[in-house]
């Protein structure tokens, strides 16, 4: 015979258990959960097991258990979560890569009819072809502006049609022909919302991100920090570099306009007044690579002189 515990007791139970697991667990998944079945629910749960834990609840209790969780171990980490839970949502546990985990719950979606007064997911668009209806079932796509033809006894979509758009409430008509054709539009899972990661909170898109996405990003807040630095003439390490270039460069102009010289500014004012040395030092590159051509021209020669000097040996000809 089974025991039954009251209210006070399961809610004793619920508090010690998300409190073990919030000491447990460092990362927690924030998922929605509307139109999720209870067996589609226990197929997670078992998909899940070994590394995650998946835990449902009013959200008035978890608030209050991780608030005096919070306040008894000190930890306001905890405090994060608060904000999050607001709606039909469940807190998936985890110690697993976020990303492996949130691409595993995403696998068990179940199919859903189209339920009147539903607000659409996304748009429900009705293939062309034969329905196997009969032709008393014409009205149905009458209503709906549907255009259809009579086709060996049945009636048959000509063109596609975009019976339901996303967003928009489904109809007690649109819904009866959608169960008539047999057509499942919709598919329900558990949707993760938001990632709780050691104090951290940050969407799901995040663990999406790959390696280059993330040295793309930073090379790009690099390069806007190192042109506010230029922008302010405020110096940080990435503006530094450019700020010697630009500095060496100013004085270099000075000293090239006026009669103030350096050792690194002499050769430069050197080519300024006689341009004619650009020349002579783009000479050596141009004479090695004439070079290699010249010296195989004359080798050429020498193999062509033998037969030359074999014919003018003979002293006669042949008609002598």
């Amino acid at each position: 015979m089974a025991i039954k515990t009251s209210k006070a007791e399961k809610k004793i139970a619920y508090d010690q258990k998300l409190c073990q697991l919030l000491d447990e667990y460092s990362q927690v998944l924030i998922a929605a959960a509307d139109n999720v079945g209870s067996n589609q629910l226990q197929n997670i749960r078992q998909g899940l097991r070994g590394e995650s834990v998946v835990l449902m609840g009013k959200n008035t209790m978890m608030k209050r258990s991780i608030k005096l969780h919070a306040e008894k171990t000190g930890n306001k980490e905890y405090m994060n979560l608060l904000p999050l839970l607001v709606g039909n949502v469940g807190l998936i546990f985890t110690k697993g890569d976020l990303k492996e985990v949130s691409e595993e719950v995403a696998k068990y979606k179940v199919g859903a009819p189209a339920r009147v007064g539903l607000v659409a997911p996304i748009d429900v668009i009705v293939p062309p072809g034969n329905t196997g209806l009969d032709p008393s079932q014409t009205s149905f796509f009458q209503v709906l502006n549907i255009p259809t033809k009579i086709n060996k006894g049945t009636v048959e979509i000509i063109t596609p049609v975009e019976l339901i758009k996303k967003g928009d409430k489904v109809g007690s008509s649109e819904a009866a022909l959608l169960a008539k054709l047999g057509i499942r539009p919709f598919s329900y899972g558990l949707v993760v919302l938001s990632v709780y990661d050691s104090g951290s909170v940050f969407s799901p898109e995040v663990l999406d991100l790959t390696e280059d996405d993330l040295i793309g990003k930073f090379a790009t807040g690099v390069s806007m920090i190192t042109s506010l630095s230029l922008a302010l003439s405020y110096p940080t390490l990435a503006a530094a570099p450019h700020m010697f270039i630009n500095a060496y460069k100013n004085v270099l102009a000075v000293a090239v306009a006026t009669e103030y010289s350096y050792p690194q500014a002499e050769k430069v004012k050197e080519y300024l007044k006689d341009p004619s040395k650009f020349a002579v030092a783009a000479a050596p590159v141009a004479a090695a690579e004439s070079s290699a051509p010249s010296a195989a021209a004359p080798e050429e020669a020498k193999k062509e002189e033998p037969a030359e000097e074999s014919d003018d040996d003979m002293g006669f000809s042949l008609f002598d």
